[in-house]
């Protein structure tokens, strides 16, 4: 080996010595050491959507952008949104169709008394007319006509708001409209009809009567009963009879909350009954049923 040594020539060398250094030279790398670790580090891309584009600049910047952006939309104090879309409805569930039905009455109870209050103000204004002048004076004749004509209207509204003070006030109970409101009170009901019918199941002549029909219950704010009435028939009127006695039996139901006579008096609820096999009484709450019956179609 050193004989081989010695028998290189020096351009050997230097070109040995030069193939060496560059293999030293490549295996050294410089890297930063965090980048480098970084590589090998799950990473989350945050991004932040904003409702539109403004040319003001924020005094205190929350995020990077493409470009400067102070919020949008109805965003308060200027906060970035989290959403590009508009606001979506809020739903509407339990009482909200209940309510939404006592404020429309309530709004035309307030514009009826707000005509009377009008009608009160102009009868009032109106100078009274010296019973010399009706017989020659034509201006003094409409005069006098349009406060008759005042008085009559004044008189018919008063006697419509009488009227309607004096009526019970009725809601018509069903699946879209039953809230929390109504809706403990109407599943202690059905409860007692159902443990009335179960217990007390209809028959005639020892034999027992199956089939299902419709019945329309009136009930007053003491939980009596004022009507119960078939509206869709079994084709059984023997069923149909003792199916409206059942639902007598179970009354009175209880007297309403307070938040139910906030509102109401009575509440009329159709219910389908089904007397099955098994001799038990069904009852499931129905939707609109007398329209269904006046179309002749099964609700």
């Amino acid at each position: 080996m050193l004989r081989f040594f010695k028998s290189l020539s020096t351009l050997q060398w230097a070109l040995g010595v030069s193939l060496l250094l560059h293999a030293v030279i490549l295996t050294i790398r410089f890297v930063d050491p965090e980048g480098f670790q970084r590589v090998f580090q799950d990473t989350t891309l945050d991004v932040v959507l904003v409702n539109a584009k403004s040319d003001e600049k924020p005094d205190k910047a929350q995020a990077i952008a493409q470009a400067n952006l102070a919020g949008g939309g109805e965003a308060e104090g200027q906060r970035l949104a989290s959403t590009p879309l508009p606001p979506s409805l809020t739903e509407s569930t339990g009482d909200a169709p209940v309510n939404e039905n006592q404020r429309r009455i309530d709004h035309m109870l307030e514009q009826q008394e707000m005509l009377l209050a009008q009608v009160r103000q102009q009868l009032a204004a109106m100078p009274k007319v010296d019973p010399q002048k009706l017989s020659n004076d034509p201006e003094a004749q409409a005069q006098e006509e349009r406060r008759q004509q005042l008085a009559k209207l004044l008189a018919t509204i008063q006697q419509r708001v009488d009227e309607e003070n004096s009526r019970p006030r009725k809601r018509f109970l069903s699946p879209a409209t039953l809230g929390t409101t109504y809706a403990m009170y109407y599943d202690e009901m059905r409860r007692r009809i159902e443990a009335e019918g179960t217990a007390n199941f209809p028959q005639m002549a020892g034999r027992k009567l199956y089939g299902e029909l419709l019945m329309a219950l009136l009930i007053n704010h003491d939980g009596r009963i004022l009507d119960a009435r078939v509206v869709q028939s079994s084709g059984n009127r023997g069923l149909d009879k003792l199916a409206e006695l059942i639902a007598s039996r179970a009354a009175p139901f209880g007297h309403f909350t307070a938040a139910m006579r906030k509102d109401t008096d009575q509440f009329d609820v159709t219910a389908r009954f089904k007397f099955t096999r098994d001799m038990k009484l069904e009852t499931t709450l129905q939707a609109d049923p007398l329209d269904s019956v006046k179309n002749g179609t099964p609700p």
